[in-house]
């Protein structure tokens, strides 16, 4: 601890990122979420032809081709998004722009088991919180975060680290109980298998949906997110933007993004493959006999018991296979397992069996 932080600085708790090995290391980096394959093959082409003079100038601040894009893969006027340095920097700002700050404030809701940089930005930005539990079955409890007043409401949808997805009738349900402030929905990995919220945009003036190109497009190592919602909302957002960074994606990006997501049949195909292999994953677990949640996004939730987790997640990186252990209340039997490549799940599950079994001769 330093004695030149502030107050703030020394009171945050920051986020803590999944492990990042060195460049080259040989490992099955399953950890993280990244997606398993390449991002579009357009983009090499792109790169290639890519004219480095043109970064002398500053981006366009408003993203307009790479938001025009979005506006046909979203089927949304490019008015109703915004684009962002990565979606952590979207939520960043949009929690400056629509949560009230201050001990008197109205608390934002958010789920106990859910993305852990929610409690952070609030903590960061003075944010009262009221922490709302996930049911037994680690479903999002609806009926809680429609019961009473609240200053904002935040939740990924399918949810992380669960993988588990809200119907697209219990948003709605959620934005009708909440209609006096900013119910936003964390879509990071919605194209999995979540039901988006995208089309209801029109109705509900309060909802905010966030995405990322990090996952479905292949693209964790750009940086670019982007929030959908009315006029009012993204004009709330770019106010922040413009009061911290007014070039939040640097030109290359901008470039890069916009060929990703114009190339729909790649991405198609990328999920497609991702969603397979969960589901094979999933059988192959279950046959293992662990239990396993109820997935729609590019991971799984795999309960192997409280005992157990940390003695499989040490086995597993031992072997040089990396997997997600949370040391926390409700979910430290659990680990959270990214899919992988073919090759890479079948070296997960023939180590995953060598632990069990590990286990089991010496009774832990």
């Amino acid at each position: 601890m330093s004695r030149f932080w502030n107050k703030k600085t020394r009171e945050l708790t920051p986020y803590v990122a999944g492990e990042q090995p060195r460049e080259g290391a040989k490992v099955i980096k399953l950890n993280t979420n990244e997606n398993p394959y390449p991002p579009s093959p357009n983009i090499r082409t792109t790169m290639n032809h890519f004219d480095p003079v043109s970064l002398r100038l500053y981006p366009d601040p408003q993203s307009s081709d790479l938001r025009r894009a979005m506006s046909s893969y979203l089927n949304v006027p490019s008015d109703n998004i915004f684009c962002g340095n990565g979606s952590d920097e979207v939520l960043a700002f949009a929690f400056q722009a629509f949560f009230e700050s201050g001990a008197t404030a109205s608390p934002l809701r958010l789920p106990d088991i859910s993305y852990s940089f929610y409690p952070v930005y609030a903590k960061l930005y003075d944010i009262p919180t009221q922490i709302i539990p996930l049911r037994g079955d680690m479903t999002i409890d609806v009926d809680a975060f429609c019961s009473g007043a609240c200053g904002g409401i935040a939740i990924a949808n399918p949810n992380a680290p669960t993988g588990m997805s809200m119907k697209l009738e219990e948003v709605e349900a959620i934005l009708k109980a909440n209609a006096d402030c900013v119910v936003l929905i964390d879509e990071a990995y919605v194209v999995f298998g979540g039901e988006s919220a995208v089309s209801l945009i029109d109705r509900y003036p309060n909802l905010l949906v966030v995405g990322t190109l990090s996952k479905s497009h292949a693209l964790a190592g750009l940086r670019v997110g982007y929030a959908v919602g009315s006029g009012e909302l993204i004009e709330g957002l770019c106010r922040i933007r413009d009061s911290f960074n007014s070039y939040p994606l640097d030109r290359f990006a901008l470039k890069i993004a916009e060929i990703a997501v114009n190339d729909r049949l790649w991405t198609e195909e990328s999920t497609r493959k991702i969603i397979a292999t969960r589901e094979k994953m999933r059988l192959t677990f279950q046959e293992m006999g662990l239990d396993v949640l109820p997935s729609a996004a590019n991971f799984l939730f795999v309960n192997v018991g409280e005992k157990r987790a940390e003695y499989i997640y040490n086995y597993l990186k031992n072997e040089g296979i990396l997997v997600r252990y949370f040391k926390k209340p409700r979910i430290s039997a659990f680990l959270r397992i990214s899919v992988g490549t073919d090759t890479e799940v079948s070296a997960l599950l023939t180590a995953m069996r060598a632990a069990i079994q590990s286990m089991e001769e010496g009774e832990i």
